[in-house]
Formats: C-alpha cells, sequence, structure tokens
C-alpha cells in the first residue's frame, strides 16, 4: 500500500491508480472514504472485500461537482415538488456533508447500490477528494475506509490501521473537519425521509427546504434504503457502557466525557482512577466534539 501526501502530484497518482481499476483512500470533509470507478465493477467488488461489508449495503457515489450528477441520477424520474427540492438542497448544502439518495440511470451497476432504483449521490467540500474525483472517472463510489461496522476514520492512521494492505493506496489529507458521516435524505420516493443523521442537522435542512422533512423510523438488518442504516454501525471495539452520576466505575476503564463542564460535574475523583480519561470538546461545542 501506498503512503501519499496531499500535493497535486500525488492526487495525480492516485487518480491513476482508480482510472486502473485499483481501490484509494482518500479524506473528505466528513471522514475518509475507499474509493473506486463507480462504474468499473470487478473494482467495486475490491471495496465491499477490503472492508468485509455485505453487498445489501449501498455505497455513496462521490462527484467532483454537481454538474455531473445527470451521469448518475435520472431527474426525469422526479416529479415538480422534488426536483425543486433536490435545486433549493443541492444549492445549500453542495458541496458539502449531505448525500442525495435520488432515482439512478439504468447504466449505474447494481454492485453500487444494492439493486436499488436509486442511488446515493454527494459532492464532497473536501479539495483533496474533488480532485481526485475530477481527475480519476468522475464518479468514485465511495464508503467510508475502515472495516465494516467498525468506527469510522478520521486520519489517514486510521485507515492504514484498519485496512492496511487489502487497498492500494491512502492520501494523507490530515484530519477531517467534521469527523462524522454525511447525512443521508431520501428524494427516491413520495416520502422525503432522513436515512442517517450526519453532518448536516435537520434542523439545517429544515431551515433551507421547509418543514415536513421526518427521521426514518426505525434501522434495518438489510436491505437497507441507504448507506448506514444497519442496526449496528460505527461500533467501538470495547463494550460501552452509559451510567449516571455517582454510578462511575471505581477504575478498570476509561472514561468518556462530552465537556469539560460535565466531567468536572460528573467525574469527581473517580477520574484519576481510570485508565483513560479522553474529554471530546473542553468547550462543549458540539462541532468540536463531532470532529474529535
Amino acid at each position: 500500500m501506498l503512503l501519499l501526501d496531499g500535493s497535486d502530484a500525488a492526487i495525480d497518482r492516485a487518480a491513476a491508480i482508480l482510472r486502473s481499476g485499483g481501490i484509494a483512500a482518500f479524506p473528505t470533509e466528513t471522514v475518509y472514504g475507499l474509493g473506486a470507478d463507480a462504474f468499473n465493477t470487478r473494482a467495486l467488488a475490491r471495496v465491499f472485500e477490503a472492508k468485509e461489508r455485505p453487498r445489501f449495503d449501498p455505497l455513496i457515489i462521490h462527484l467532483a461537482d454537481r454538474a455531473e450528477l445527470e451521469r448518475i441520477a435520472d431527474l426525469d424520474a422526479l416529479d415538480a415538488r422534488r426536483r425543486r427540492l433536490l435545486d433549493t438542497l443541492a444549492g445549500t448544502f453542495w458541496p458539502g456533508p449531505l448525500t442525495l439518495v435520488l432515482p439512478k440511470r439504468p447504466e449505474v451497476p447494481d454492485l453500487a447500490t444494492a439493486a436499488l432504483p436509486t442511488a446515493a449521490i454527494r459532492v464532497p467540500r473536501h479539495p483533496i477528494a474533488r480532485r481526485l474525483i475530477a481527475l480519476s472517472t468522475g464518479a468514485v463510489a465511495a464508503p467510508s475506509a475502515n472495516p465494516f461496522g467498525r468506527l469510522s476514520p478520521t486520519t489517514a492512521a486510521h485507515v492504514i490501521e484498519g485496512l492496511g494492505d487489502k487497498i492500494d493506496c491512502v492520501i494523507d489529507g490530515g484530519p477531517c473537519e467534521v469527523g462524522v458521516e454525511s447525512t443521508v435524505l431520501d428524494l427516491g420516493s413520495d416520502t422525503v425521509r432522513i436515512l442517517r443523521s450526519g453532518g448536516i442537522s435537520r434542523e439545517e435542512l429544515e431551515a433551507a427546504a421547509g418543514r415536513g422533512i421526518i427521521t426514518a423510523a426505525a434501522y434495518t438488518e438489510g436491505g437497507a434504503a441507504g448507506p448506514g442504516m444497519l442496526k449496528s454501525h460505527y461500533a467501538p471495539r470495547v463494550p460501552l457502557f452509559l451510567r449516571r452520576a455517582g454510578e462511575m466505575p471505581a477504575g478498570g476503564g476509561a472514561l468518556l466525557f462530552f465537556s469539560g463542564a460535565t466531567r468536572a460535574a460528573k467525574a469527581g475523583d473517580k477520574a484519576e482512577a481510570a485508565e483513560t480519561t479522553l474529554t471530546l470538546s473542553e468547550s462543549g461545542s458540539t462541532l468540536d466534539a463531532a470532529a474529535n
């Protein structure tokens, strides 16, 4: 596996790997993705194999620019209301951490979409991702660059630890800005649904598009309508327990706190007995906590 820096020459080299049917990990503003040419089924199969990902879980197809959308999406299948909503949401949040599920064109491989009549599509904001996509094939299918079901990687070191020599290269673009997955919004059916919460909040979506967006009612064990909908996903490797103040363990574990204030209020002297104490955001910022 090649470890590449974020220089133009390195991105060009990774793009050549994708054009030749290889698979490459790269940074986006959300998490690191593991990409392949969205139209190369052999390369797509390698992504599923490297991640040990079930093939009923669809991938997200990343585009360098909104102008490429009609290569993947069948926009004629949208009614006037959903077409206006698409224009509003894409105009507001692209490039950025919003994935839209739309009717797909027939030439898009079923392997990229779990044989669904829809495709999950986004335009990332990260400059490395956009250059890589533009120079490679123009459409790169990329789930997060981690073993299936585990926490998504936000650094190149996380990718190497999880996937190692199963992939051809990783571009080191530093830590991801957002740190959590993109929000997935379904525009492929009559009911507009949030299929996965992520980097764009429900409140932000409704501020742009108006009321009426609803969250998907439940996760699934298979046949997901979009990526990230399985009951167990993005899971740590060790057991995680939620405890009330006063129920802290005496030691023998790690303590994770949201803010400095919650650590001060709830940990007390037991934080000193823990093997590790981590705080997601000293100031209590949800953006900092997500990135960390």
